[in-house]
C-alpha cells in the first residue's frame, strides 16, 4: 500500500548552483549527494519542516531521450518548467525576503480565493509558486478569473 510521496524531482540547469540556491536562499537542508559513475549525480535536499519529502535536483539526462533532454534544455532556457508549490506562513513577508535575497518574481503577493500567493523561479527558470492558504469553500472561486 502506498503511504506516502517521499520524492520529486526539479530539473536543473547545474546541480551545485541549484544546491546552493535550494539551502542558501530556500532554507533547505542538504540530504544525499551521491555519484554513480561519472555521469550520474544523485542529489536531494529537504526542507526541515517535512524532511520525508525529499527533492531530488537533477539535469535533463540519460536515461532520457536525445529529444526530451534537447525539449527540457529548451524549455529550462525559456523559464517554462514547473518547479515546486511552497507552503508559507506569511506570503509576503517571504516575498521580500526572498526579493532581498535576489529571488527573481514574476507575480508579487496576490489575494487568492485560497489564500495569498506570489510567483517566483529558482535559478535554473522553473516557476515555483508560494502559497499561504487560507480556508475556503467553493463559492468563493465565483466570478474568479485566473
Amino acid at each position: 500500500m502506498i503511504t506516502n510521496i517521499s520524492l520529486v524531482s526539479v530539473f536543473v540547469t547545474d546541480i551545485d548552483d541549484a544546491l546552493a540556491f535550494y539551502t542558501d536562499v530556500l532554507g533547505f537542508t542538504a540530504r544525499e549527494d551521491l555519484m554513480f559513475g561519472e555521469d550520474f549525480r544523485w542529489c536531494t535536499v529537504v526542507h526541515p519542516n517535512q524532511p520525508e519529502l525529499q527533492v531530488h535536483l537533477t539535469t535533463p539526462s540519460a536515461p532520457l531521450s536525445d529529444d526530451l533532454v534537447a525539449a527540457m534544455r529548451r524549455a529550462q532556457a525559456e523559464g517554462g518548467l514547473p518547479g515546486l508549490g511552497l507552503a508559507v506562513d506569511d506570503c509576503r513577508k517571504t516575498y521580500e525576503e526572498l526579493s532581498a535575497k535576489g529571488v527573481v518574481f514574476l507575480q508579487e503577493p496576490t489575494e487568492r480565493p485560497y489564500g495569498v500567493e506570489a510567483l517566483m523561479r529558482d535559478n535554473s527558470g522553473n516557476w515555483m509558486v508560494l502559497v499561504e492558504h487560507r480556508d475556503y469553500v467553493p463559492a468563493d472561486f465565483q466570478g474568479f478569473e485566473v
